[in-house]
């Protein structure tokens, strides 16, 4: 079975009574746990972005605390799944702020975690490109919270 376009699911959906929209989102949610999460997101924690960064924080805290640091193999894989589960966060928000506290927070736990990222090539990558994935970000942002983030990026890079 082939997908019809985005376009083409908008107008049907125009058509649909309120109760089927309800029953097609609920049919939706029991599919894969991001459907849910994105719908979790958009009707609790989208009227309320700074909450919602702070769980998301709490979240990383929280993975980085079960980091195994017998190897730095071991960190490498935990440190993908973290930055690949933050930018599934980000997706769900599209709020540019919101993605540049997130990156933030995690190249701030990058740097502050030990044993030293320094001593290891792939994790020294990870957090460069971050940096510049921010800087990129900020340079979008209205001015003022241009300086403020890149006082913040100024301190990451020291």
């Amino acid at each position: 079975m082939k997908a019809v376009s985005v376009i083409t699911i908008k107008k049907e959906l125009q058509h649909r009574s309120s109760e089927e929209l309800t029953q097609l989102c609920l049919r939706l949610s029991k599919f894969k746990k991001e459907n849910k999460e994105l719908l979790t997101y958009l009707l609790f924690e989208s009227d309320n972005e700074t909450g919602y960064i702070e769980t998301v924080k709490a979240y990383v805290d929280e993975q980085f605390e079960l980091i195994n640091t017998n190897s730095y193999f071991y960190i490498k894989k935990s440190v993908r799944k973290i930055l690949k589960n933050i930018k599934k966060y980000v997706r769900y928000s599209l709020k540019k702020e919101t993605e540049v506290e997130l990156l933030l927070y995690f190249c701030q736990k990058l740097k502050n975690f030990s044993p030293s990222i320094r001593h290891n090539v792939t994790l020294t990558n990870i957090y460069q490109r971050q940096l510049l994935a921010i800087k990129k970000i900020v340079s979008t942002l209205h001015e003022d919270l241009q300086y403020d983030y890149n006082v913040l990026l100024e301190e990451l890079t020291k």
